[in-house]
């Protein structure tokens, strides 16, 4: 049976990252960035694709531990096995990297004595390349092209080659501990040097606390936060401060649909939403960073303006389908790469424009360049506004004029004139863009809104609705208290809410985005509801519908893209930045409307 998506935990050592599952198998992990081959992708296919596992001796592959919980405000996960003979405890970590990326894996004995065993299975490339094994200085090394992995244990265990895996098996009694250490680096480099794993541990933890000390949400729902921002943070790649969308590639959006995409990359949609989680936290630091990534990511020519970039910047990102791989629950196919690198989605100007803003009001160093990139994005887009495009959903279907795309262009002129406003002393033409930002809310008003049913639509003379709507709320194009922003978060939530949680948009029929089958209610647009309730004066439904939305976490706190209100289980790419997002930022309002009611 294949471990539902929500019995994974995340580890990672904030340049990539692995799940880890009840079953105490690591089943994914890709090396040594989030978006290289991974080498253990049983997550996507089965065990002959890599995994490792460390469990008591006859736990059956089915077989779960008792529990697990992360050791504080960590990313430094525990596991729990109880056992007729004793109780042994697994903690599993990747300690921040000097040079190479560690996978640590400490078995220690809490009670009794109980009998362990290890499977370790390298597959490399995506679990298609079997590496040529080898003893070495009582380490056991795998090898292939371009991939070295060492594996050495502390104190050191009997290890024997079966069915091209490296199989181990020991005992712990009360108070000993066996440290298993995993380290990647290129087959053409030398060995990295060796890390006691028990100082890791202790350094790791340390880390953690330090960091999480930073946070200065001290709200009702702190532990949920932490437990979000610490997952922001684990997704984050520290050498250049872009966050993934998410750690996985090809979790389906439906049961064994096609709706499997990659994301493991920067997607610019996230980065408004991104800098307020993490300005209202505290986390100022972490900001300026993702704020600096994004200003070399979109350097260049505005016609050019990407939706989503590599870690550091990269502009190709080729999608490749994997046949090797069964998929998730047989969902196929498997994908690596997003051809939606290719869409034009005319959001994510107002975007970039408005995140920049939010850095500037936040105190950011302002970068001396950024105002004149921002000139030079809405010089294009003072024109590009009135085309169509293929919106925020990255739709594979026909372009359209998406009214969340309109909407922000016109917050990408709003938030110029307001700067300019504000700043006089900048370059810049505050009564063009005002013009601007007259022209796109004329036309908003007038073509995207459906005067019979009291709503925004999902683009030009549609009666179908989007959730995306939601974020008029949030922009200001609109006040909170204007009948047509009201009638817009009773339509969304009569039409594409089930069971309280929200779709992107209907499937059903002809749906705009070209592809078959369905999907679950998207998370982070039920975030959404929660702060347009608030901000409509809606508190007690937002708080009640926030509470929903937090017992969808798994028991570690985790969350993914969707939820399948029906089979009542998370879906799609995992852990999902976005959903952890919305999160915090409804926590926040919710704080911040509860202090001034």
């Amino acid at each position: 049976m294949t471990p539902r998506i929500e019995d994974y935990a995340l580890i990672g050592d904030l340049q990539t990252g692995a799940l880890v599952g009840r079953n105490g198998s690591v089943d994914w992990l890709c090396l040594p960035r989030f978006d290289s081959g991974a080498c253990f992708a049983a997550l996507l296919g089965d065990e002959d694709n890599g995994h490792w596992r460390i469990a008591p001796q006859g736990a059956g592959p089915t077989d779960t531990c008792t529990r697990r919980a992360y050791v504080d405000d960590s990313l430094v996960l525990e596991t729990f096995w109880e056992t007729r003979t004793g109780t042994v405890k697994v903690i599993d970590f990747m300690p921040q990297r000097d040079k190479a990326p560690d996978v640590m894996r400490i078995v220690e004995g809490v009670s009794g004595s109980v009998d362990m065993s290890s499977v370790l299975r390298l597959r490399f490339d995506f679990g298609k390349v079997v590496p040529w094994m080898r003893r070495s200085h009582g380490h056991r090394v795998a090898v292939a092209g371009p991939d070295s992995v060492w594996l050495r244990s502390e104190p050191p265990v009997k290890t024997w080659g079966q069915q091209f895996s490296t199989c181990s098996s020991f005992t712990v009694k009360e108070g000993e501990t066996v440290a298993f250490v995993l380290t990647w680096h290129a087959s053409h480099s030398p060995r990295p040097k060796l890390i006691d794993p028990h100082k890791a541990l202790k350094h790791t933890l340390t880390d953690w606390a330090k960091w999480a000390a930073r946070c200065t949400y001290h709200g009702r729902h702190r532990q949920a936060v932490m437990r979000s921002l610490i997952t922001l943070k684990a997704l984050t790649y520290a050498p250049t401060g872009g966050i993934v969308a998410a750690l996985t590639t090809s979790l389906p959006e439906e049961i064994g649909g096609v709706r499997n995409w990659d994301y493991r990359y920067c997607w610019l949609r996230d980065s408004t939403l991104t800098l307020g989680a993490m300005i209202s936290a505290g986390y100022l630091e972490e900001a300026r960073a993702w704020r600096n990534w994004l200003l070399r990511a979109v350097a260049g020519d505005p016609a050019d303006l990407q939706i989503m970039y590599g870690l550091a910047g990269e502009r190709r990102l080729p999608e490749t389908e994997l046949p090797w791989l069964d998929g998730y629950e047989h969902s196929r196919p498997v994908r690596t790469g997003n051809a939606a690198v290719r869409q034009r989605q005319l959001d994510v100007y107002g975007e970039v424009i408005d995140s920049l803003r939010v850095a500037r009001e936040a105190g950011l160093d302002d970068k001396p360049h950024a105002w004149n990139l921002q000139l030079s994005l809405l010089g294009f887009l003072e024109s590009a506004w009135r085309e169509p495009d293929e919106g925020l959903w990255e739709i594979r279907g026909e372009r359209r004029h998406f009214v969340h795309s309109k909407v922000m262009a016109w917050v990408a002129a709003d938030r110029a004139v307001r700067t300019l406003e504000e700043n006089p002393q900048l370059p810049g033409d505050a009564d063009r863009w005002r013009t601007m930002r007259d022209a796109v809310h004329a036309e908003v008003c007038a073509r995207g809104y459906d005067p019979e049913r009291n709503t925004f639509t999902q683009y030009y003379g549609s009666r179908e609705l989007d959730a995306s709507v939601l974020l008029i709320v949030r922009t200001g194009f609109l006040p909170t208290d204007d009948p047509r922003v009201v009638g817009t978060v009773d339509a969304v939530r009569a039409e594409l809410a089930s069971d309280g949680l929200v779709r992107r948009y209907s499937t059903e029929g002809a749906s705009v985005d070209g592809l078959p089958g369905e999907e679950g209610a998207f998370v982070v647009c039920s975030f959404w509801l929660v702060d347009a309730l608030l901000r409509t004066g809606r508190r007690e439904e937002a708080e009640e519908l926030f509470e929903e939305l937090l017992s969808l976490r798994n028991d570690v706190g985790l969350l993914a893209e969707e939820y399948d209100t029906v089979a009542g289980r998370q879906l799609g790419n995992f852990p999902q930045a976005f959903s952890h997002i919305g999160l915090v930022n409804s926590a926040v309002d919710l704080a911040l409307h509860e202090t001034a009611g």
